[in-house]
């Protein structure tokens, strides 16, 4: 009972911060020394690492997949903190090992951050003696999907996973959401922003934050109604929210698009959006905005890259489900999505869904985390 509520605990801390089989080389020899108190950071495959071990470690090990970082921002491991305490002290104070890992390269870097998760256990499994007990992985917005598409590909390696507030149930609907709110952002708000939304310029990504974030911000709430067809077309949850929690949201959502783009067509060979046929409603004019929003074509081979992103709904170990309904930046239809595609594969039994009414993209209590932890077996 001790080692339930304190691993709870533990998860809360880490989520709330946020959001092989034997000869294919991913079953070390365990050839390692005992724990060094404290935190080491490494480097593992071009990723940077973190393991840290408490005095009074109970054998278990905590592995945590962080969320999106812009492809501009440097390479770092996670440096999350709760009420101004780095999470790996909160994880170590309740005696379990904490291990993170920045995936080798930020951006649209899901699938391939499976092999930097894995990675990262096989370090600790490496270097240390004995090996834990139980391996638990903890993973928050993209970090969600990266937790989840590591328990479908490698179930053996542990013992259960937390998906928070991640885009698990269809990626290529994720990803037209987001360029949506900007194709009908630029509608709506002509002139705000320069460029296309199929190739944001540099200009418009350079001067992100000092400029046009603030003008997003501000466009919002000098027109509150156009926010609000904005949200209604895109399908924003916007209901009960104040006119600048929509404007942040808004530049929240934009951010994406305007930071992210290049980046998603370097890696998936091409334009992966699509809204060639799309049609829009809920404006106040739906004939003319669709003869007037931006249309954008995907390029095929780079809408067929996406099916890397796309989970199958077979975790192959107990998998938690964690999502509050009206999160706006990961919408929460991913949720019972892949509890359709879990009854699919069979392994409904594996899945454990909650969801939290609740507006804000993984806006979670330690109450809700410890519930949807309990789930997993300790």
């Amino acid at each position: 009972m001790t080692r339930r509520v304190g691993w709870a605990a533990a998860v809360a801390a880490v989520a709330l911060a946020g959001c092989g089989d034997g000869d294919d080389g991913h079953s070390p020899v365990d050839e390692g020394e005992p724990p060094v108190v404290g935190c080491t950071d490494g480097t593992a495959e071009g990723a940077l690492t973190r393991v840290c071990f408490p005095a009074d470690w109970n054998g278990d090990l905590i592995v945590y997949a962080h969320g999106y970082v812009e492809p501009q921002a440097p390479l770092a491991v996670p440096e999350n903190e709760l009420g101004g305490t780095p999470v790996e002290d909160l994880i170590t104070a309740l005696g379990y090992a904490y291990a993170a890992t920045s995936y080798r390269a930020n951006g649209l870097v899901a699938d391939a951050a499976v092999d930097d998760v894995l990675e990262l256990v096989d370090l600790v499994l490496r270097t240390v003696r004995p090996d834990p007990a139980r391996v638990y992985l903890v993973g928050v917005s993209e970090g969600g999907l990266v937790a989840t598409l590591t328990v479908e590909r490698e179930p053996e390696r542990f013992t259960g996973a937390l998906a928070a507030c991640g885009p698990i149930g269809d990626f290529a609907r994720q990803i037209d959401y987001l360029n949506d709110v900007r194709v009908v952002f630029d509608y709506l708000f002509s002139g705000v922003l320069p460029g296309s939304a199929s190739d944001p310029p540099a200009e418009l990504v350079e001067g992100w934050t000092s400029t046009y974030a603030p003008a997003v911000a501000a466009a919002i709430q000098a027109d509150p109604e156009r926010g609000a067809e904005l949200a209604a077309v895109t399908g924003i949850p916007a209901e009960g929210i104040d006119d600048a929690t929509l404007a942040e949201t808004v530049v929240g959502l934009l951010r994406y698009n305007v930071l992210g783009s290049a980046d998603a067509r370097a890696r998936l060979g091409g334009q992966p959006y699509d809204n060639a046929d799309r049609v829009y409603a809920g404006s106040q004019d739906d004939e003319a905005l669709n003869a007037g929003v931006e249309r954008i074509s995907a390029d095929p081979p780079a809408r067929a890259a996406l099916q890397r992103f796309e989970t199958t709904g077979d975790p192959g170990v107990p998998l938690s489900l964690l999502h509050t309904t009206g999160d706006p930046i990961v919408p929460f239809f991913h949720q019972p999505l892949y509890e359709a595609k879990a009854i699919a594969a069979g392994a409904d039994g594996r899945v454990a869904r909650r969801d939290v009414e609740r507006f804000g993209h993984c806006a979670f209590t330690s109450t809700e985390i410890l519930a949807a932890f309990g789930e997993l077996p300790q």
